[in-house]
Formats: structure tokens, sequence, C-alpha cells
């Protein structure tokens, strides 16, 4: 990995699961947002070139600045195409390569880079993982996406053993242990929570957490189900664009305890913001990001 001199080397952050509709490009981009609110060079890369949701919340973002004439800090974004070659090996090392040079050149000139992985087990999906520093896994707050993790008795709810998922995650964490040394920080975060205090919702809490040290992760509360994340889409604005990011627009209660989930969340994860402050980066690169 290529590492400028007198810089660490960019922090990784993942968003990875195997399930569809889980939130994983919302929070990629509002993780994003909390980062180039504190003044981070980022880099986002989209795995997911046929669904590219997180490609288009970038450049809705762009078209949004563009059409009302404002500045809005901008992640310096990539996106890796699925290959077309005729065989398995061809195409594994099309997308390899394709992921190396994009991951190699966010790295010289960014603080932290942001992954968006598909939700489905893809090659490139692994490629993504094995390189994370963070990696986050967003899950809909029931056992129909807790089957991501483990396999639950459903007449006792007692855990019967690991997911597909949990295990790739594990194997990952093997390889990049054995490759560099370094440790993948896996944060599960219960997303889209009811405000109601169901009996199911209770019992997902319990499971997850009696999962949490046999498979080796951290427990993240998420956010809430609300509208206003689904609508800001079409805009490629963030919660945390709005009135004190420069965008004016009045600030509901929902906005404001909304805002207030993505701040839990981002001071959950413990990234080394503090570190790549003191090691700086060059004030061009900062302002290339800056405008996007």
């Amino acid at each position: 990995m290529s590492q400028s001199e007198g810089r660490n080397a960019a922090h990784v952050i993942v968003l990875g699961n195997e399930k569809g509709g889980s939130g994983k490009t919302t929070t990629a981009m509002h993780v994003i947002a909390s980062l180039l609110h504190e003044g981070m060079c980022v880099g986002s890369i989209d795995l997911d070139s046929r669904q590219r949701s997180l490609t288009r919340y970038v450049e809705n973002r762009k078209a949004w600045c563009e059409a009302n004439g404002v500045k809005l800090a901008m992640p310096d974004h990539r996106v890796i195409d699925r290959s077309k070659a005729e065989t398995v090996a061809e195409a594994q090392a099309e997308e390899q390569a394709a992921f190396d040079a994009a991951y190699r050149e966010l790295s010289a000139t960014c603080d932290f880079i942001v992954i968006d992985s598909p939700g489905t087990d893809n090659y490139l999906s692994r490629a993504g993982h094995s390189v994370a520093d963070t990696l986050i896994t967003p899950m809909n707050d029931s056992f129909v996406d807790f089957d991501l993790l483990g396999r639950v008795d459903p007449q006792t709810y007692q855990l019967k053993g690991p997911s597909l998922y949990s295990e790739m995650v594990w194997e990952s964490r093997k390889r990049r242990a054995m490759k560099d040394g370094g440790q993948i920080d896996w944060v599960v975060m219960r997303n889209r929570l009811s405000h109601v205090d169901a009996k199911n919702k209770r019992r997902v809490e319990a499971v997850l957490e009696t999962l949490t040290d046999r498979i080796g992760f951290r427990l993240a509360p998420g956010f809430g189900e609300r509208v206003i994340f689904r609508e800001m889409f079409p805009s490629g604005l963030t919660l945390l664009d709005l009135r004190d990011g420069g965008v004016d627009q009045q600030l509901s209660m929902s906005h404001v305890a909304a805002r207030a989930e993505i701040r839990a969340l981002f001071d959950m994860l413990e990234l080394p913001i503090g570190e790549k402050a003191e090691n700086g980066t060059p004030e061009s690169v900062r302002a290339a990001a800056a405008s996007g």
C-alpha cells in the first residue's frame, strides 16, 4: 500500500452485509460526511457496480451542489466494475488489479477510505473486507436479518452456530493478521430500530449480546426507523449538511434525534481522528477534496 512520507496510511472502513436493504449505503454516506465535517480527507470506493448506490449518492450530491450554488465537502470517489473476462481466474485478476489501483491512489492522499460492498458474497466483496481496519455491518433489527450473523433455535432462541458471513469475516481477519499483523474492528449496528419497546426487539438485543464475545464484534445502536434517511438520497445530502453544514433548512425534532444517532455511532466507532489530524494531510489535497 502506498503511503505519503510523514503520515500514516489511510484508515479503511468497510460497510459489509450479505443482505440487501440493511442501510449500508446510508450508513456509509453519513460516516463519510462525519469524517468530512471533522476536516478529514476521505476517499470512497463502491464495489457494487450493479446497484451503484453509493456512486449515485455521491453523484446526486455533486448535482445538488451545482444546481444550488452550494459548496459541500466531497469524497474522492471510485467505483470498481465487475470484470467481463471469460474465465473466473482472469475475472478475479482484473478485479483485484482495479481494486488495488484505486486503493493505492486513495491511500496516498486520504486520511480515511470508506468502502461500500455489495449485498452478495463475491470476489470484490472479499477483497474489500481483507483490507478493513473497521468493519461496519448494519442489520435490520429482526431475526430475519439476524441469520446474517448466526443460526438461532426457533424455540429457545439459543445460538446454534455462526453464519456463512461470520465465517467469511473470520477468514478475512486471519488473512489480514497474516498479511500485515493488522486487526479488523468489527462493529454490528442494529438499524431501523423501532421506537416501540416490543418483545421481539428485546429478544434480538439479548441474543446479539450473547454473540458479541463468541463471534467477536462490538454492538452499536444504529439508526431508528426514520423516513428522513431515505428522503435525502435524491439530493445527495446527509443530516450533517443541514444548517451547520451550509444547507439552510429548518431542523425538525426528527432531524435532531437522527443527528444524535449519527453522532452516537460515530463516537462509538472510535476512529483515529486525532492521529490523522496530527499527522496532517497536505493543504492542497484537503482543498481539492473540499471543492469536489
